[in-house]
């Protein structure tokens, strides 16, 4: 399950796959909050619909972008706070739970780090064999980041078992 974090739009996507093999779309959405709600409703809402994402489909991973703080260091707070809230979320299930930079993930889908959100849209529609991409571009972005863990988690997970493994023999 991939999450783009975010306060107002918090996007969400299924995928299935295996390295390898056509990825298949599940779900894709957003949870969404209204910026009068109070901050902590707006938080328990995040929580409320990431469970309900996560208790029907019981994911076997979560992807949540990581988040970095470029330019607008007031919007960081929120995305990190729903950021915090997909990795609690992964914790209470035991879920493993991987950070992808926004970097990783387009050129995951795109072959660019450097891609725009209208490329990765773009390319994520045609990887999955659909006519258009997913709608608003918070579920894209999801679907980019769940297709990220798809491709590379699982290899990068194996590499730092071996790394693991290597470093408590030398122990």
């Amino acid at each position: 399950m991939g999450v783009d974090p975010g306060l107002t739009r918090c996007g969400v996507a299924v995928v299935e796959g295996r390295p390898g093999a056509r990825p298949a779309l599940i779900a894709a959405g957003v949870v969404r909050t209204g910026p009068d709600m109070p901050h902590e409703y707006r938080l328990l809402r995040l929580e409320e619909g990431l469970t309900e994402w996560y208790d029907g489909y019981r994911p076997e991973a979560l992807s949540i972008e990581r988040v970095f703080a470029q330019h607008n260091l007031h919007s960081v707070t929120g995305i990190s706070q729903a950021a915090g809230i997909a990795m609690l979320i992964g914790a209470r299930h035991a879920t493993p739970v991987e950070l992808h930079t926004p970097s990783e993930a387009k050129a995951a889908v795109t072959g660019s780090g450097h891609a725009d959100k209208k490329q990765v849209g773009t390319m994520v529609a045609r990887i999955l064999g659909l006519a258009e991409p997913p709608r608003p571009i918070d579920a894209a972005d999801a679907v980019a980041l769940a297709i990220t863990q798809l491709w590379r988690g699982e290899v990068e997970n194996k590499y730092a078992q071996a790394v693991a493994a290597a470093r408590r023999k030398v122990s």
